[in-house]
């Protein structure tokens, strides 16, 4: 027992080789320089995209309330009351 013991430490002890690595081989290279850059400037647009149509909905909703509150307001109702329905 003591000298399977012995064994396992020894070997954990002794260092394994290590291994040399030809860096041109592990790095993206132009290649990937131009598929990070393609996924950067595809962000960029659907960010843009994004924000213009987060920006037309703001204001599509803001000029709605405008307009329900014209159309309140030339009705006669209270605009506190909320959707009330108009009386028949």
């Amino acid at each position: 027992m003591q000298h399977a013991l012995a064994t396992l430490v020894v070997a954990a002890a002794t260092p394994s080789p290590v291994p040399t690595v030809d860096p041109d081989l592990v790095t993206p290279g132009p290649i990937g320089f131009a598929v990070i850059a393609f996924v950067a400037v595809a962000v960029v647009f659907l960010v843009w995209d994004m924000m213009r149509r987060i920006r037309r909905a703001r204001i599509r909703a803001e000029i709605g309330e405008q307009l329900d509150a014209e159309e309140a307001a030339l009705r006669g109702d209270d605009p506190s009351a909320g959707d009330s329905a108009p009386p028949r």
